[in-house]
């Protein structure tokens, strides 16, 4: 009986070793597994994150404002909403757009008249900008570029503009629904 036992314990022992070894084998996967998964995740959730803001970003890299410290400030609503870049969406009177927009009189881009791609949000109809600066946009859809050709009141008060005409590149950016 003694050699029976013996055996017996031997196999329990040689058992518990291997499972000792599978368990160092498992803990060491895991130390090393699970960081590298986390950086994995991480990376593609920065990637996903760089590629669905980049479709936004692109309409509005080229793009610039209008001076906010002269009188035509286009007041703009901050609707708290996001806005569509459907570009089944038409611009129409009332709507809440965001817009980027480059201005220049005879071909020189002015201080001021440049959004530098920050976009600026423009309730159409509002009369916030220049005569019919905002009835020039109606009919444009989220990614077109229109061409703006306005003329600054005789009175605007900035005194290289006053009675100037000027071409504002317009991207729209979105429309919020």
């Amino acid at each position: 009986m003694k050699k029976e036992n013996r055996k017996l314990a031997q196999e329990r022992r040689a058992k518990e070793r291997r499972k000792k070894e599978r368990r160092r084998k498992l803990k060491k996967v895991l130390l090393i597994g699970i960081p590298i998964l986390a950086v994995v995740i991480l990376a593609a959730a920065i990637i996903i994150s760089a590629m669905s803001s980049s479709g936004d970003s692109e309409s509005s890299e080229d793009q610039a404002t209008e001076d906010t410290s002269s009188n035509d400030t286009g007041d703009t609503t901050d609707t708290g909403a996001s806005s569509s870049t459907d570009t089944a969406l038409t611009v129409e009177d009332g709507d809440t757009v965001n817009i980027d927009y480059v201005g220049t009189v005879d071909g020189e881009e002015f201080s001021g008249g440049n959004t530098n791609g920050a976009g600026t949000d423009l309730v159409i109809g509002s009369g916030s900008y220049i005569d019919d600066f905002e009835d020039q946009l109606i009919g444009a859809h989220p990614g077109d570029t229109v061409e703006v050709t306005v003329t600054f009141p005789e009175d605007y008060g900035v005194e290289e503009l006053n009675g100037k005409e000027a071409v504002f590149t317009v991207t729209v950016n979105g429309i919020y629904e």
